[in-house]
């Protein structure tokens, strides 16, 4: 039993050695002022912008049409929007053309607002892997990151208001 204990031990920690590593380049969870965007929205007119999430905090997700861990994840964002625990913003970025990201869009059944982001969008955010997201609170700052798959309870904790 003390060996199974520790090898659980020893993946946890390699596990969030990885993922610390992974994220070290992304933007600071200090509470720095998230880098503004007006961007298109998927099958909207206008733009939508980052001052249209003041007054609540976001989960803004950053997601590939390409990208297979966005695909099982994003229901996750979805759910948790669905049951009122957060709010959400999906951002698309390396698509081949708005279709792709509608035929994405539509194959999930998402509902909440989809940007079309681009490569200047992925630098101020620093994006380097899909998905990535952060936390932006109603200040507009950024509180949580995070990259890679993530649970329903994983993107309610850290979408929780602090």
């Amino acid at each position: 039993m003390k060996k199974i204990l520790l090898q659980i031990i020893v993946i946890a920690i390699v596990f969030f050695a990885v993922s610390a590593f992974q994220q070290r380049n992304l933007l600071s969870t200090d509470h720095t002022p998230a880098p503004y965007f007006a961007l298109t929205q998927l099958n909207e007119q206008g733009r939508y912008s980052i001052k249209e999430l003041q007054g609540q905090t976001t989960v803004v997700y950053f997601f590939a049409p390409w990208c297979s861990i966005c695909k099982v994840s994003m229901p996750n964002l979805q759910s948790a929007m669905d049951d009122g625990d957060i709010n959400a913003v999906a951002v698309a970025l390396d698509y081949q053309s708005e279709q792709q990201v509608q035929d994405f869009v539509a194959d999930l059944s998402l509902s909440m607002p989809i940007l079309l982001g681009s490569a200047q969008t992925a630098k101020q955010y620093k994006i380097s892997a899909f998905p990535t997201y952060y936390v932006i609170d109603e200040s507009l700052r950024i509180t949580a990151r995070s990259m890679g798959y993530s649970s329903e309870l994983g993107i309610k904790y850290r979408g929780r208001d602090e």
